[in-house]
């Protein structure tokens, strides 16, 4: 199966640019949510290097932030690179489970594997063990009640495009169906 970031970025844009102005963008370095503003018409989720895994990661954090979040530079959070301290480690993680289970929900619509990023390899041990068991009780809360509507609708879009082999168009309209159903 082919995972081609082109293919990723047409299926997101198709589902949610219409709807809720925003694009999928390709950047070089760190990944950042830049909303709309005097010069620039839309709203983008800038993931890095063309990364898939990246730029599904940056989507989930996308999937979750509410209206005012989406109006502020990186949903106006935080963000502490590398080498973090164990308390800090764990605000990460804290913050992180979340947009983790979507992006481990987004990779299976994919077919890909998902492996938890701790983002902290020169700062405190991190217990990955524990922190992927928390990132899975989460996606499988989300299986059972339901993830966020726009995660809802990209998965339906994924899943026909990746899984079932739909057309890109076919796999757009099935995500924005789902956008109006909710």
């Amino acid at each position: 199966m082919s995972h081609e970031i082109d293919d990723l970025m047409a299926l997101f844009d198709g589902v949610f640019f219409d709807t809720y102005r925003t694009r999928l963008i390709r950047g070089q370095d760190e990944p950042i949510y830049l909303p709309a503003n005097a010069e620039r018409d839309h709203h983008q989720i800038v993931f890095a290097h063309g990364f898939f895994a990246s730029a599904l990661h940056e989507i989930s954090h996308w999937c979750i932030a509410g209206e005012a979040r989406r109006q502020l530079e990186d949903y106006g959070y935080w963000y502490e690179p590398d080498g973090r301290d164990a308390e800090r480690q764990a605000d990460f993680e804290r913050v992180e489970v979340a947009p983790q289970a979507l992006e481990l929900l987004f990779s299976e619509a994919c077919g890909r594997s998902f492996q938890v990023s701790v983002d902290n390899l020169d700062g405190a041990q991190v217990d990955r063990r524990a922190f992927a068991a928390k990132v899975a009780e989460r996606a499988e809360h989300y299986r059972r009640v339901g993830a966020p509507p726009r995660a809802q609708a990209f998965i339906a879009s994924l899943v026909a495009f990746y899984l079932r082999g739909e057309s890109l168009s076919e796999a757009v309209a099935l995500g924005r169906r789902r956008l109006r159903d909710e």
